[in-house]
């Protein structure tokens, strides 16, 4: 049975705000506003603050809107530009470092693209938009469980030709850190068909083109920002280049739950790979907390399809 009270299922529609979502936006406020001080009045009076807002926020919006409007107010209070610098570097450098090891598997495989496409859901979880810290040996324990799960075949078989058929693919990122699985994905198609587009400017731990920089992907694809802070991608706040290229691309891979919140009504052919993270997306997809998810849009089919079980 979901969490979520009284949720009505908004099957093709765009995601909206809940109360449930409400304590998240306050512990996210305030695991910000603590990667920039140690003190306890500027914590207090963040989350005070927070709380005002929450009031009088429109909750017809999406989840990742008001979570910008949030985390802009935080950055102004606390003069820090990009709270979660750290916390991105660290895990772009925790993430590298398996690389190596990681790659040698995928190639090692009976099927690279299969074990490519577990590794970049697997590397969802790191996300501080809903956790508010990670710990390394989760990511190890995360990876290891993904790889051995069951997985639907036919559903990769579908992304397979669909990657075939496609002339214009454009991969929307999600963390910093996961963008290294990622990069595992993308050497498992074709370059030349490949963008990859990262967020305009920082938002929690959102990859930046910073991050892109630091793990190396412009050697392989193009790489594009998406003109917004928006922790997913809200199409009237991004930039005129990438709503164009958006609209032209014959196919969307969308990383983590902010790119289904913001893209979930979207009238195009997308992938979104992500893991469910919270009551309010479990019971929108009518899947349960835990769940690596591989959900192909309604403009593709109908049909939604786990690649794993619960985790």
């Amino acid at each position: 049975m979901s969490m979520v009270t009284g949720l009505k299922k908004l099957k093709n529609g765009i995601m909206r705000t809940y109360i449930d979502c409400m304590p998240c936006f306050i512990r996210q406020a305030l695991e910000a506003v603590r990667h920039t001080t140690d003190d306890a009045a500027v914590h207090e009076a963040v989350v005070r603050r927070v709380m005002e807002l929450a009031g009088k926020m429109d909750m017809g919006q999406s989840p990742p809107l008001i979570g910008q409007q949030i985390h802009r107010w935080v950055r102004d209070f606390s003069g820090q530009p990009d709270p979660y610098r750290k916390v991105k570097q660290r895990f772009n450098e925790l993430a590298l470092a398996l690389y190596p090891e990681l790659r040698e598997r995928v190639n090692c495989a009976d099927d690279p693209l299969e074990t490519a496409v577990r590794l970049a859901i697997a590397a969802n979880i790191i996300d501080f938009g809903v956790f508010g810290s990670m710990e390394p040996a989760k990511l190890h324990q995360t990876i290891d469980e993904c790889l051995s799960a069951n997985f639907d075949v036919a559903a990769l078989e579908e992304f397979r030709q669909a990657v075939q058929l496609a002339e214009r693919i454009l991969y929307l990122a999600d963390n910093a850190g996961e963008i290294v699985f990622d990069r595992l994905l993308i050497e498992q198609l074709p370059a030349e068909k490949v963008r990859v587009a990262v967020k305009g400017s920082p938002i929690i731990n959102d990859a930046t083109m910073t991050d892109a920089d630091a793990v190396g992907l412009p050697s392989l694809v193009e790489v594009i920002d998406n003109g917004s802070d928006v922790p997913g991608t809200l199409l009237k706040s991004c930039s005129e280049h990438f709503r164009y290229i958006f609209e032209n691309a014959d196919l969307i891979i969308a990383k983590g739950q902010g790119n289904y919140e913001t893209l979930s009504d979207a009238d195009k052919p997308i992938y979104f790979l992500l893991q469910v993270k919270c009551p309010v997306i479990a019971d929108h997809l009518e899947r349960d907390i835990g769940q690596m998810m591989f959900h192909k849009s309604d403009v593709l089919t109908d049909k939604q399809f786990s690649v794993t079980e619960n985790l």
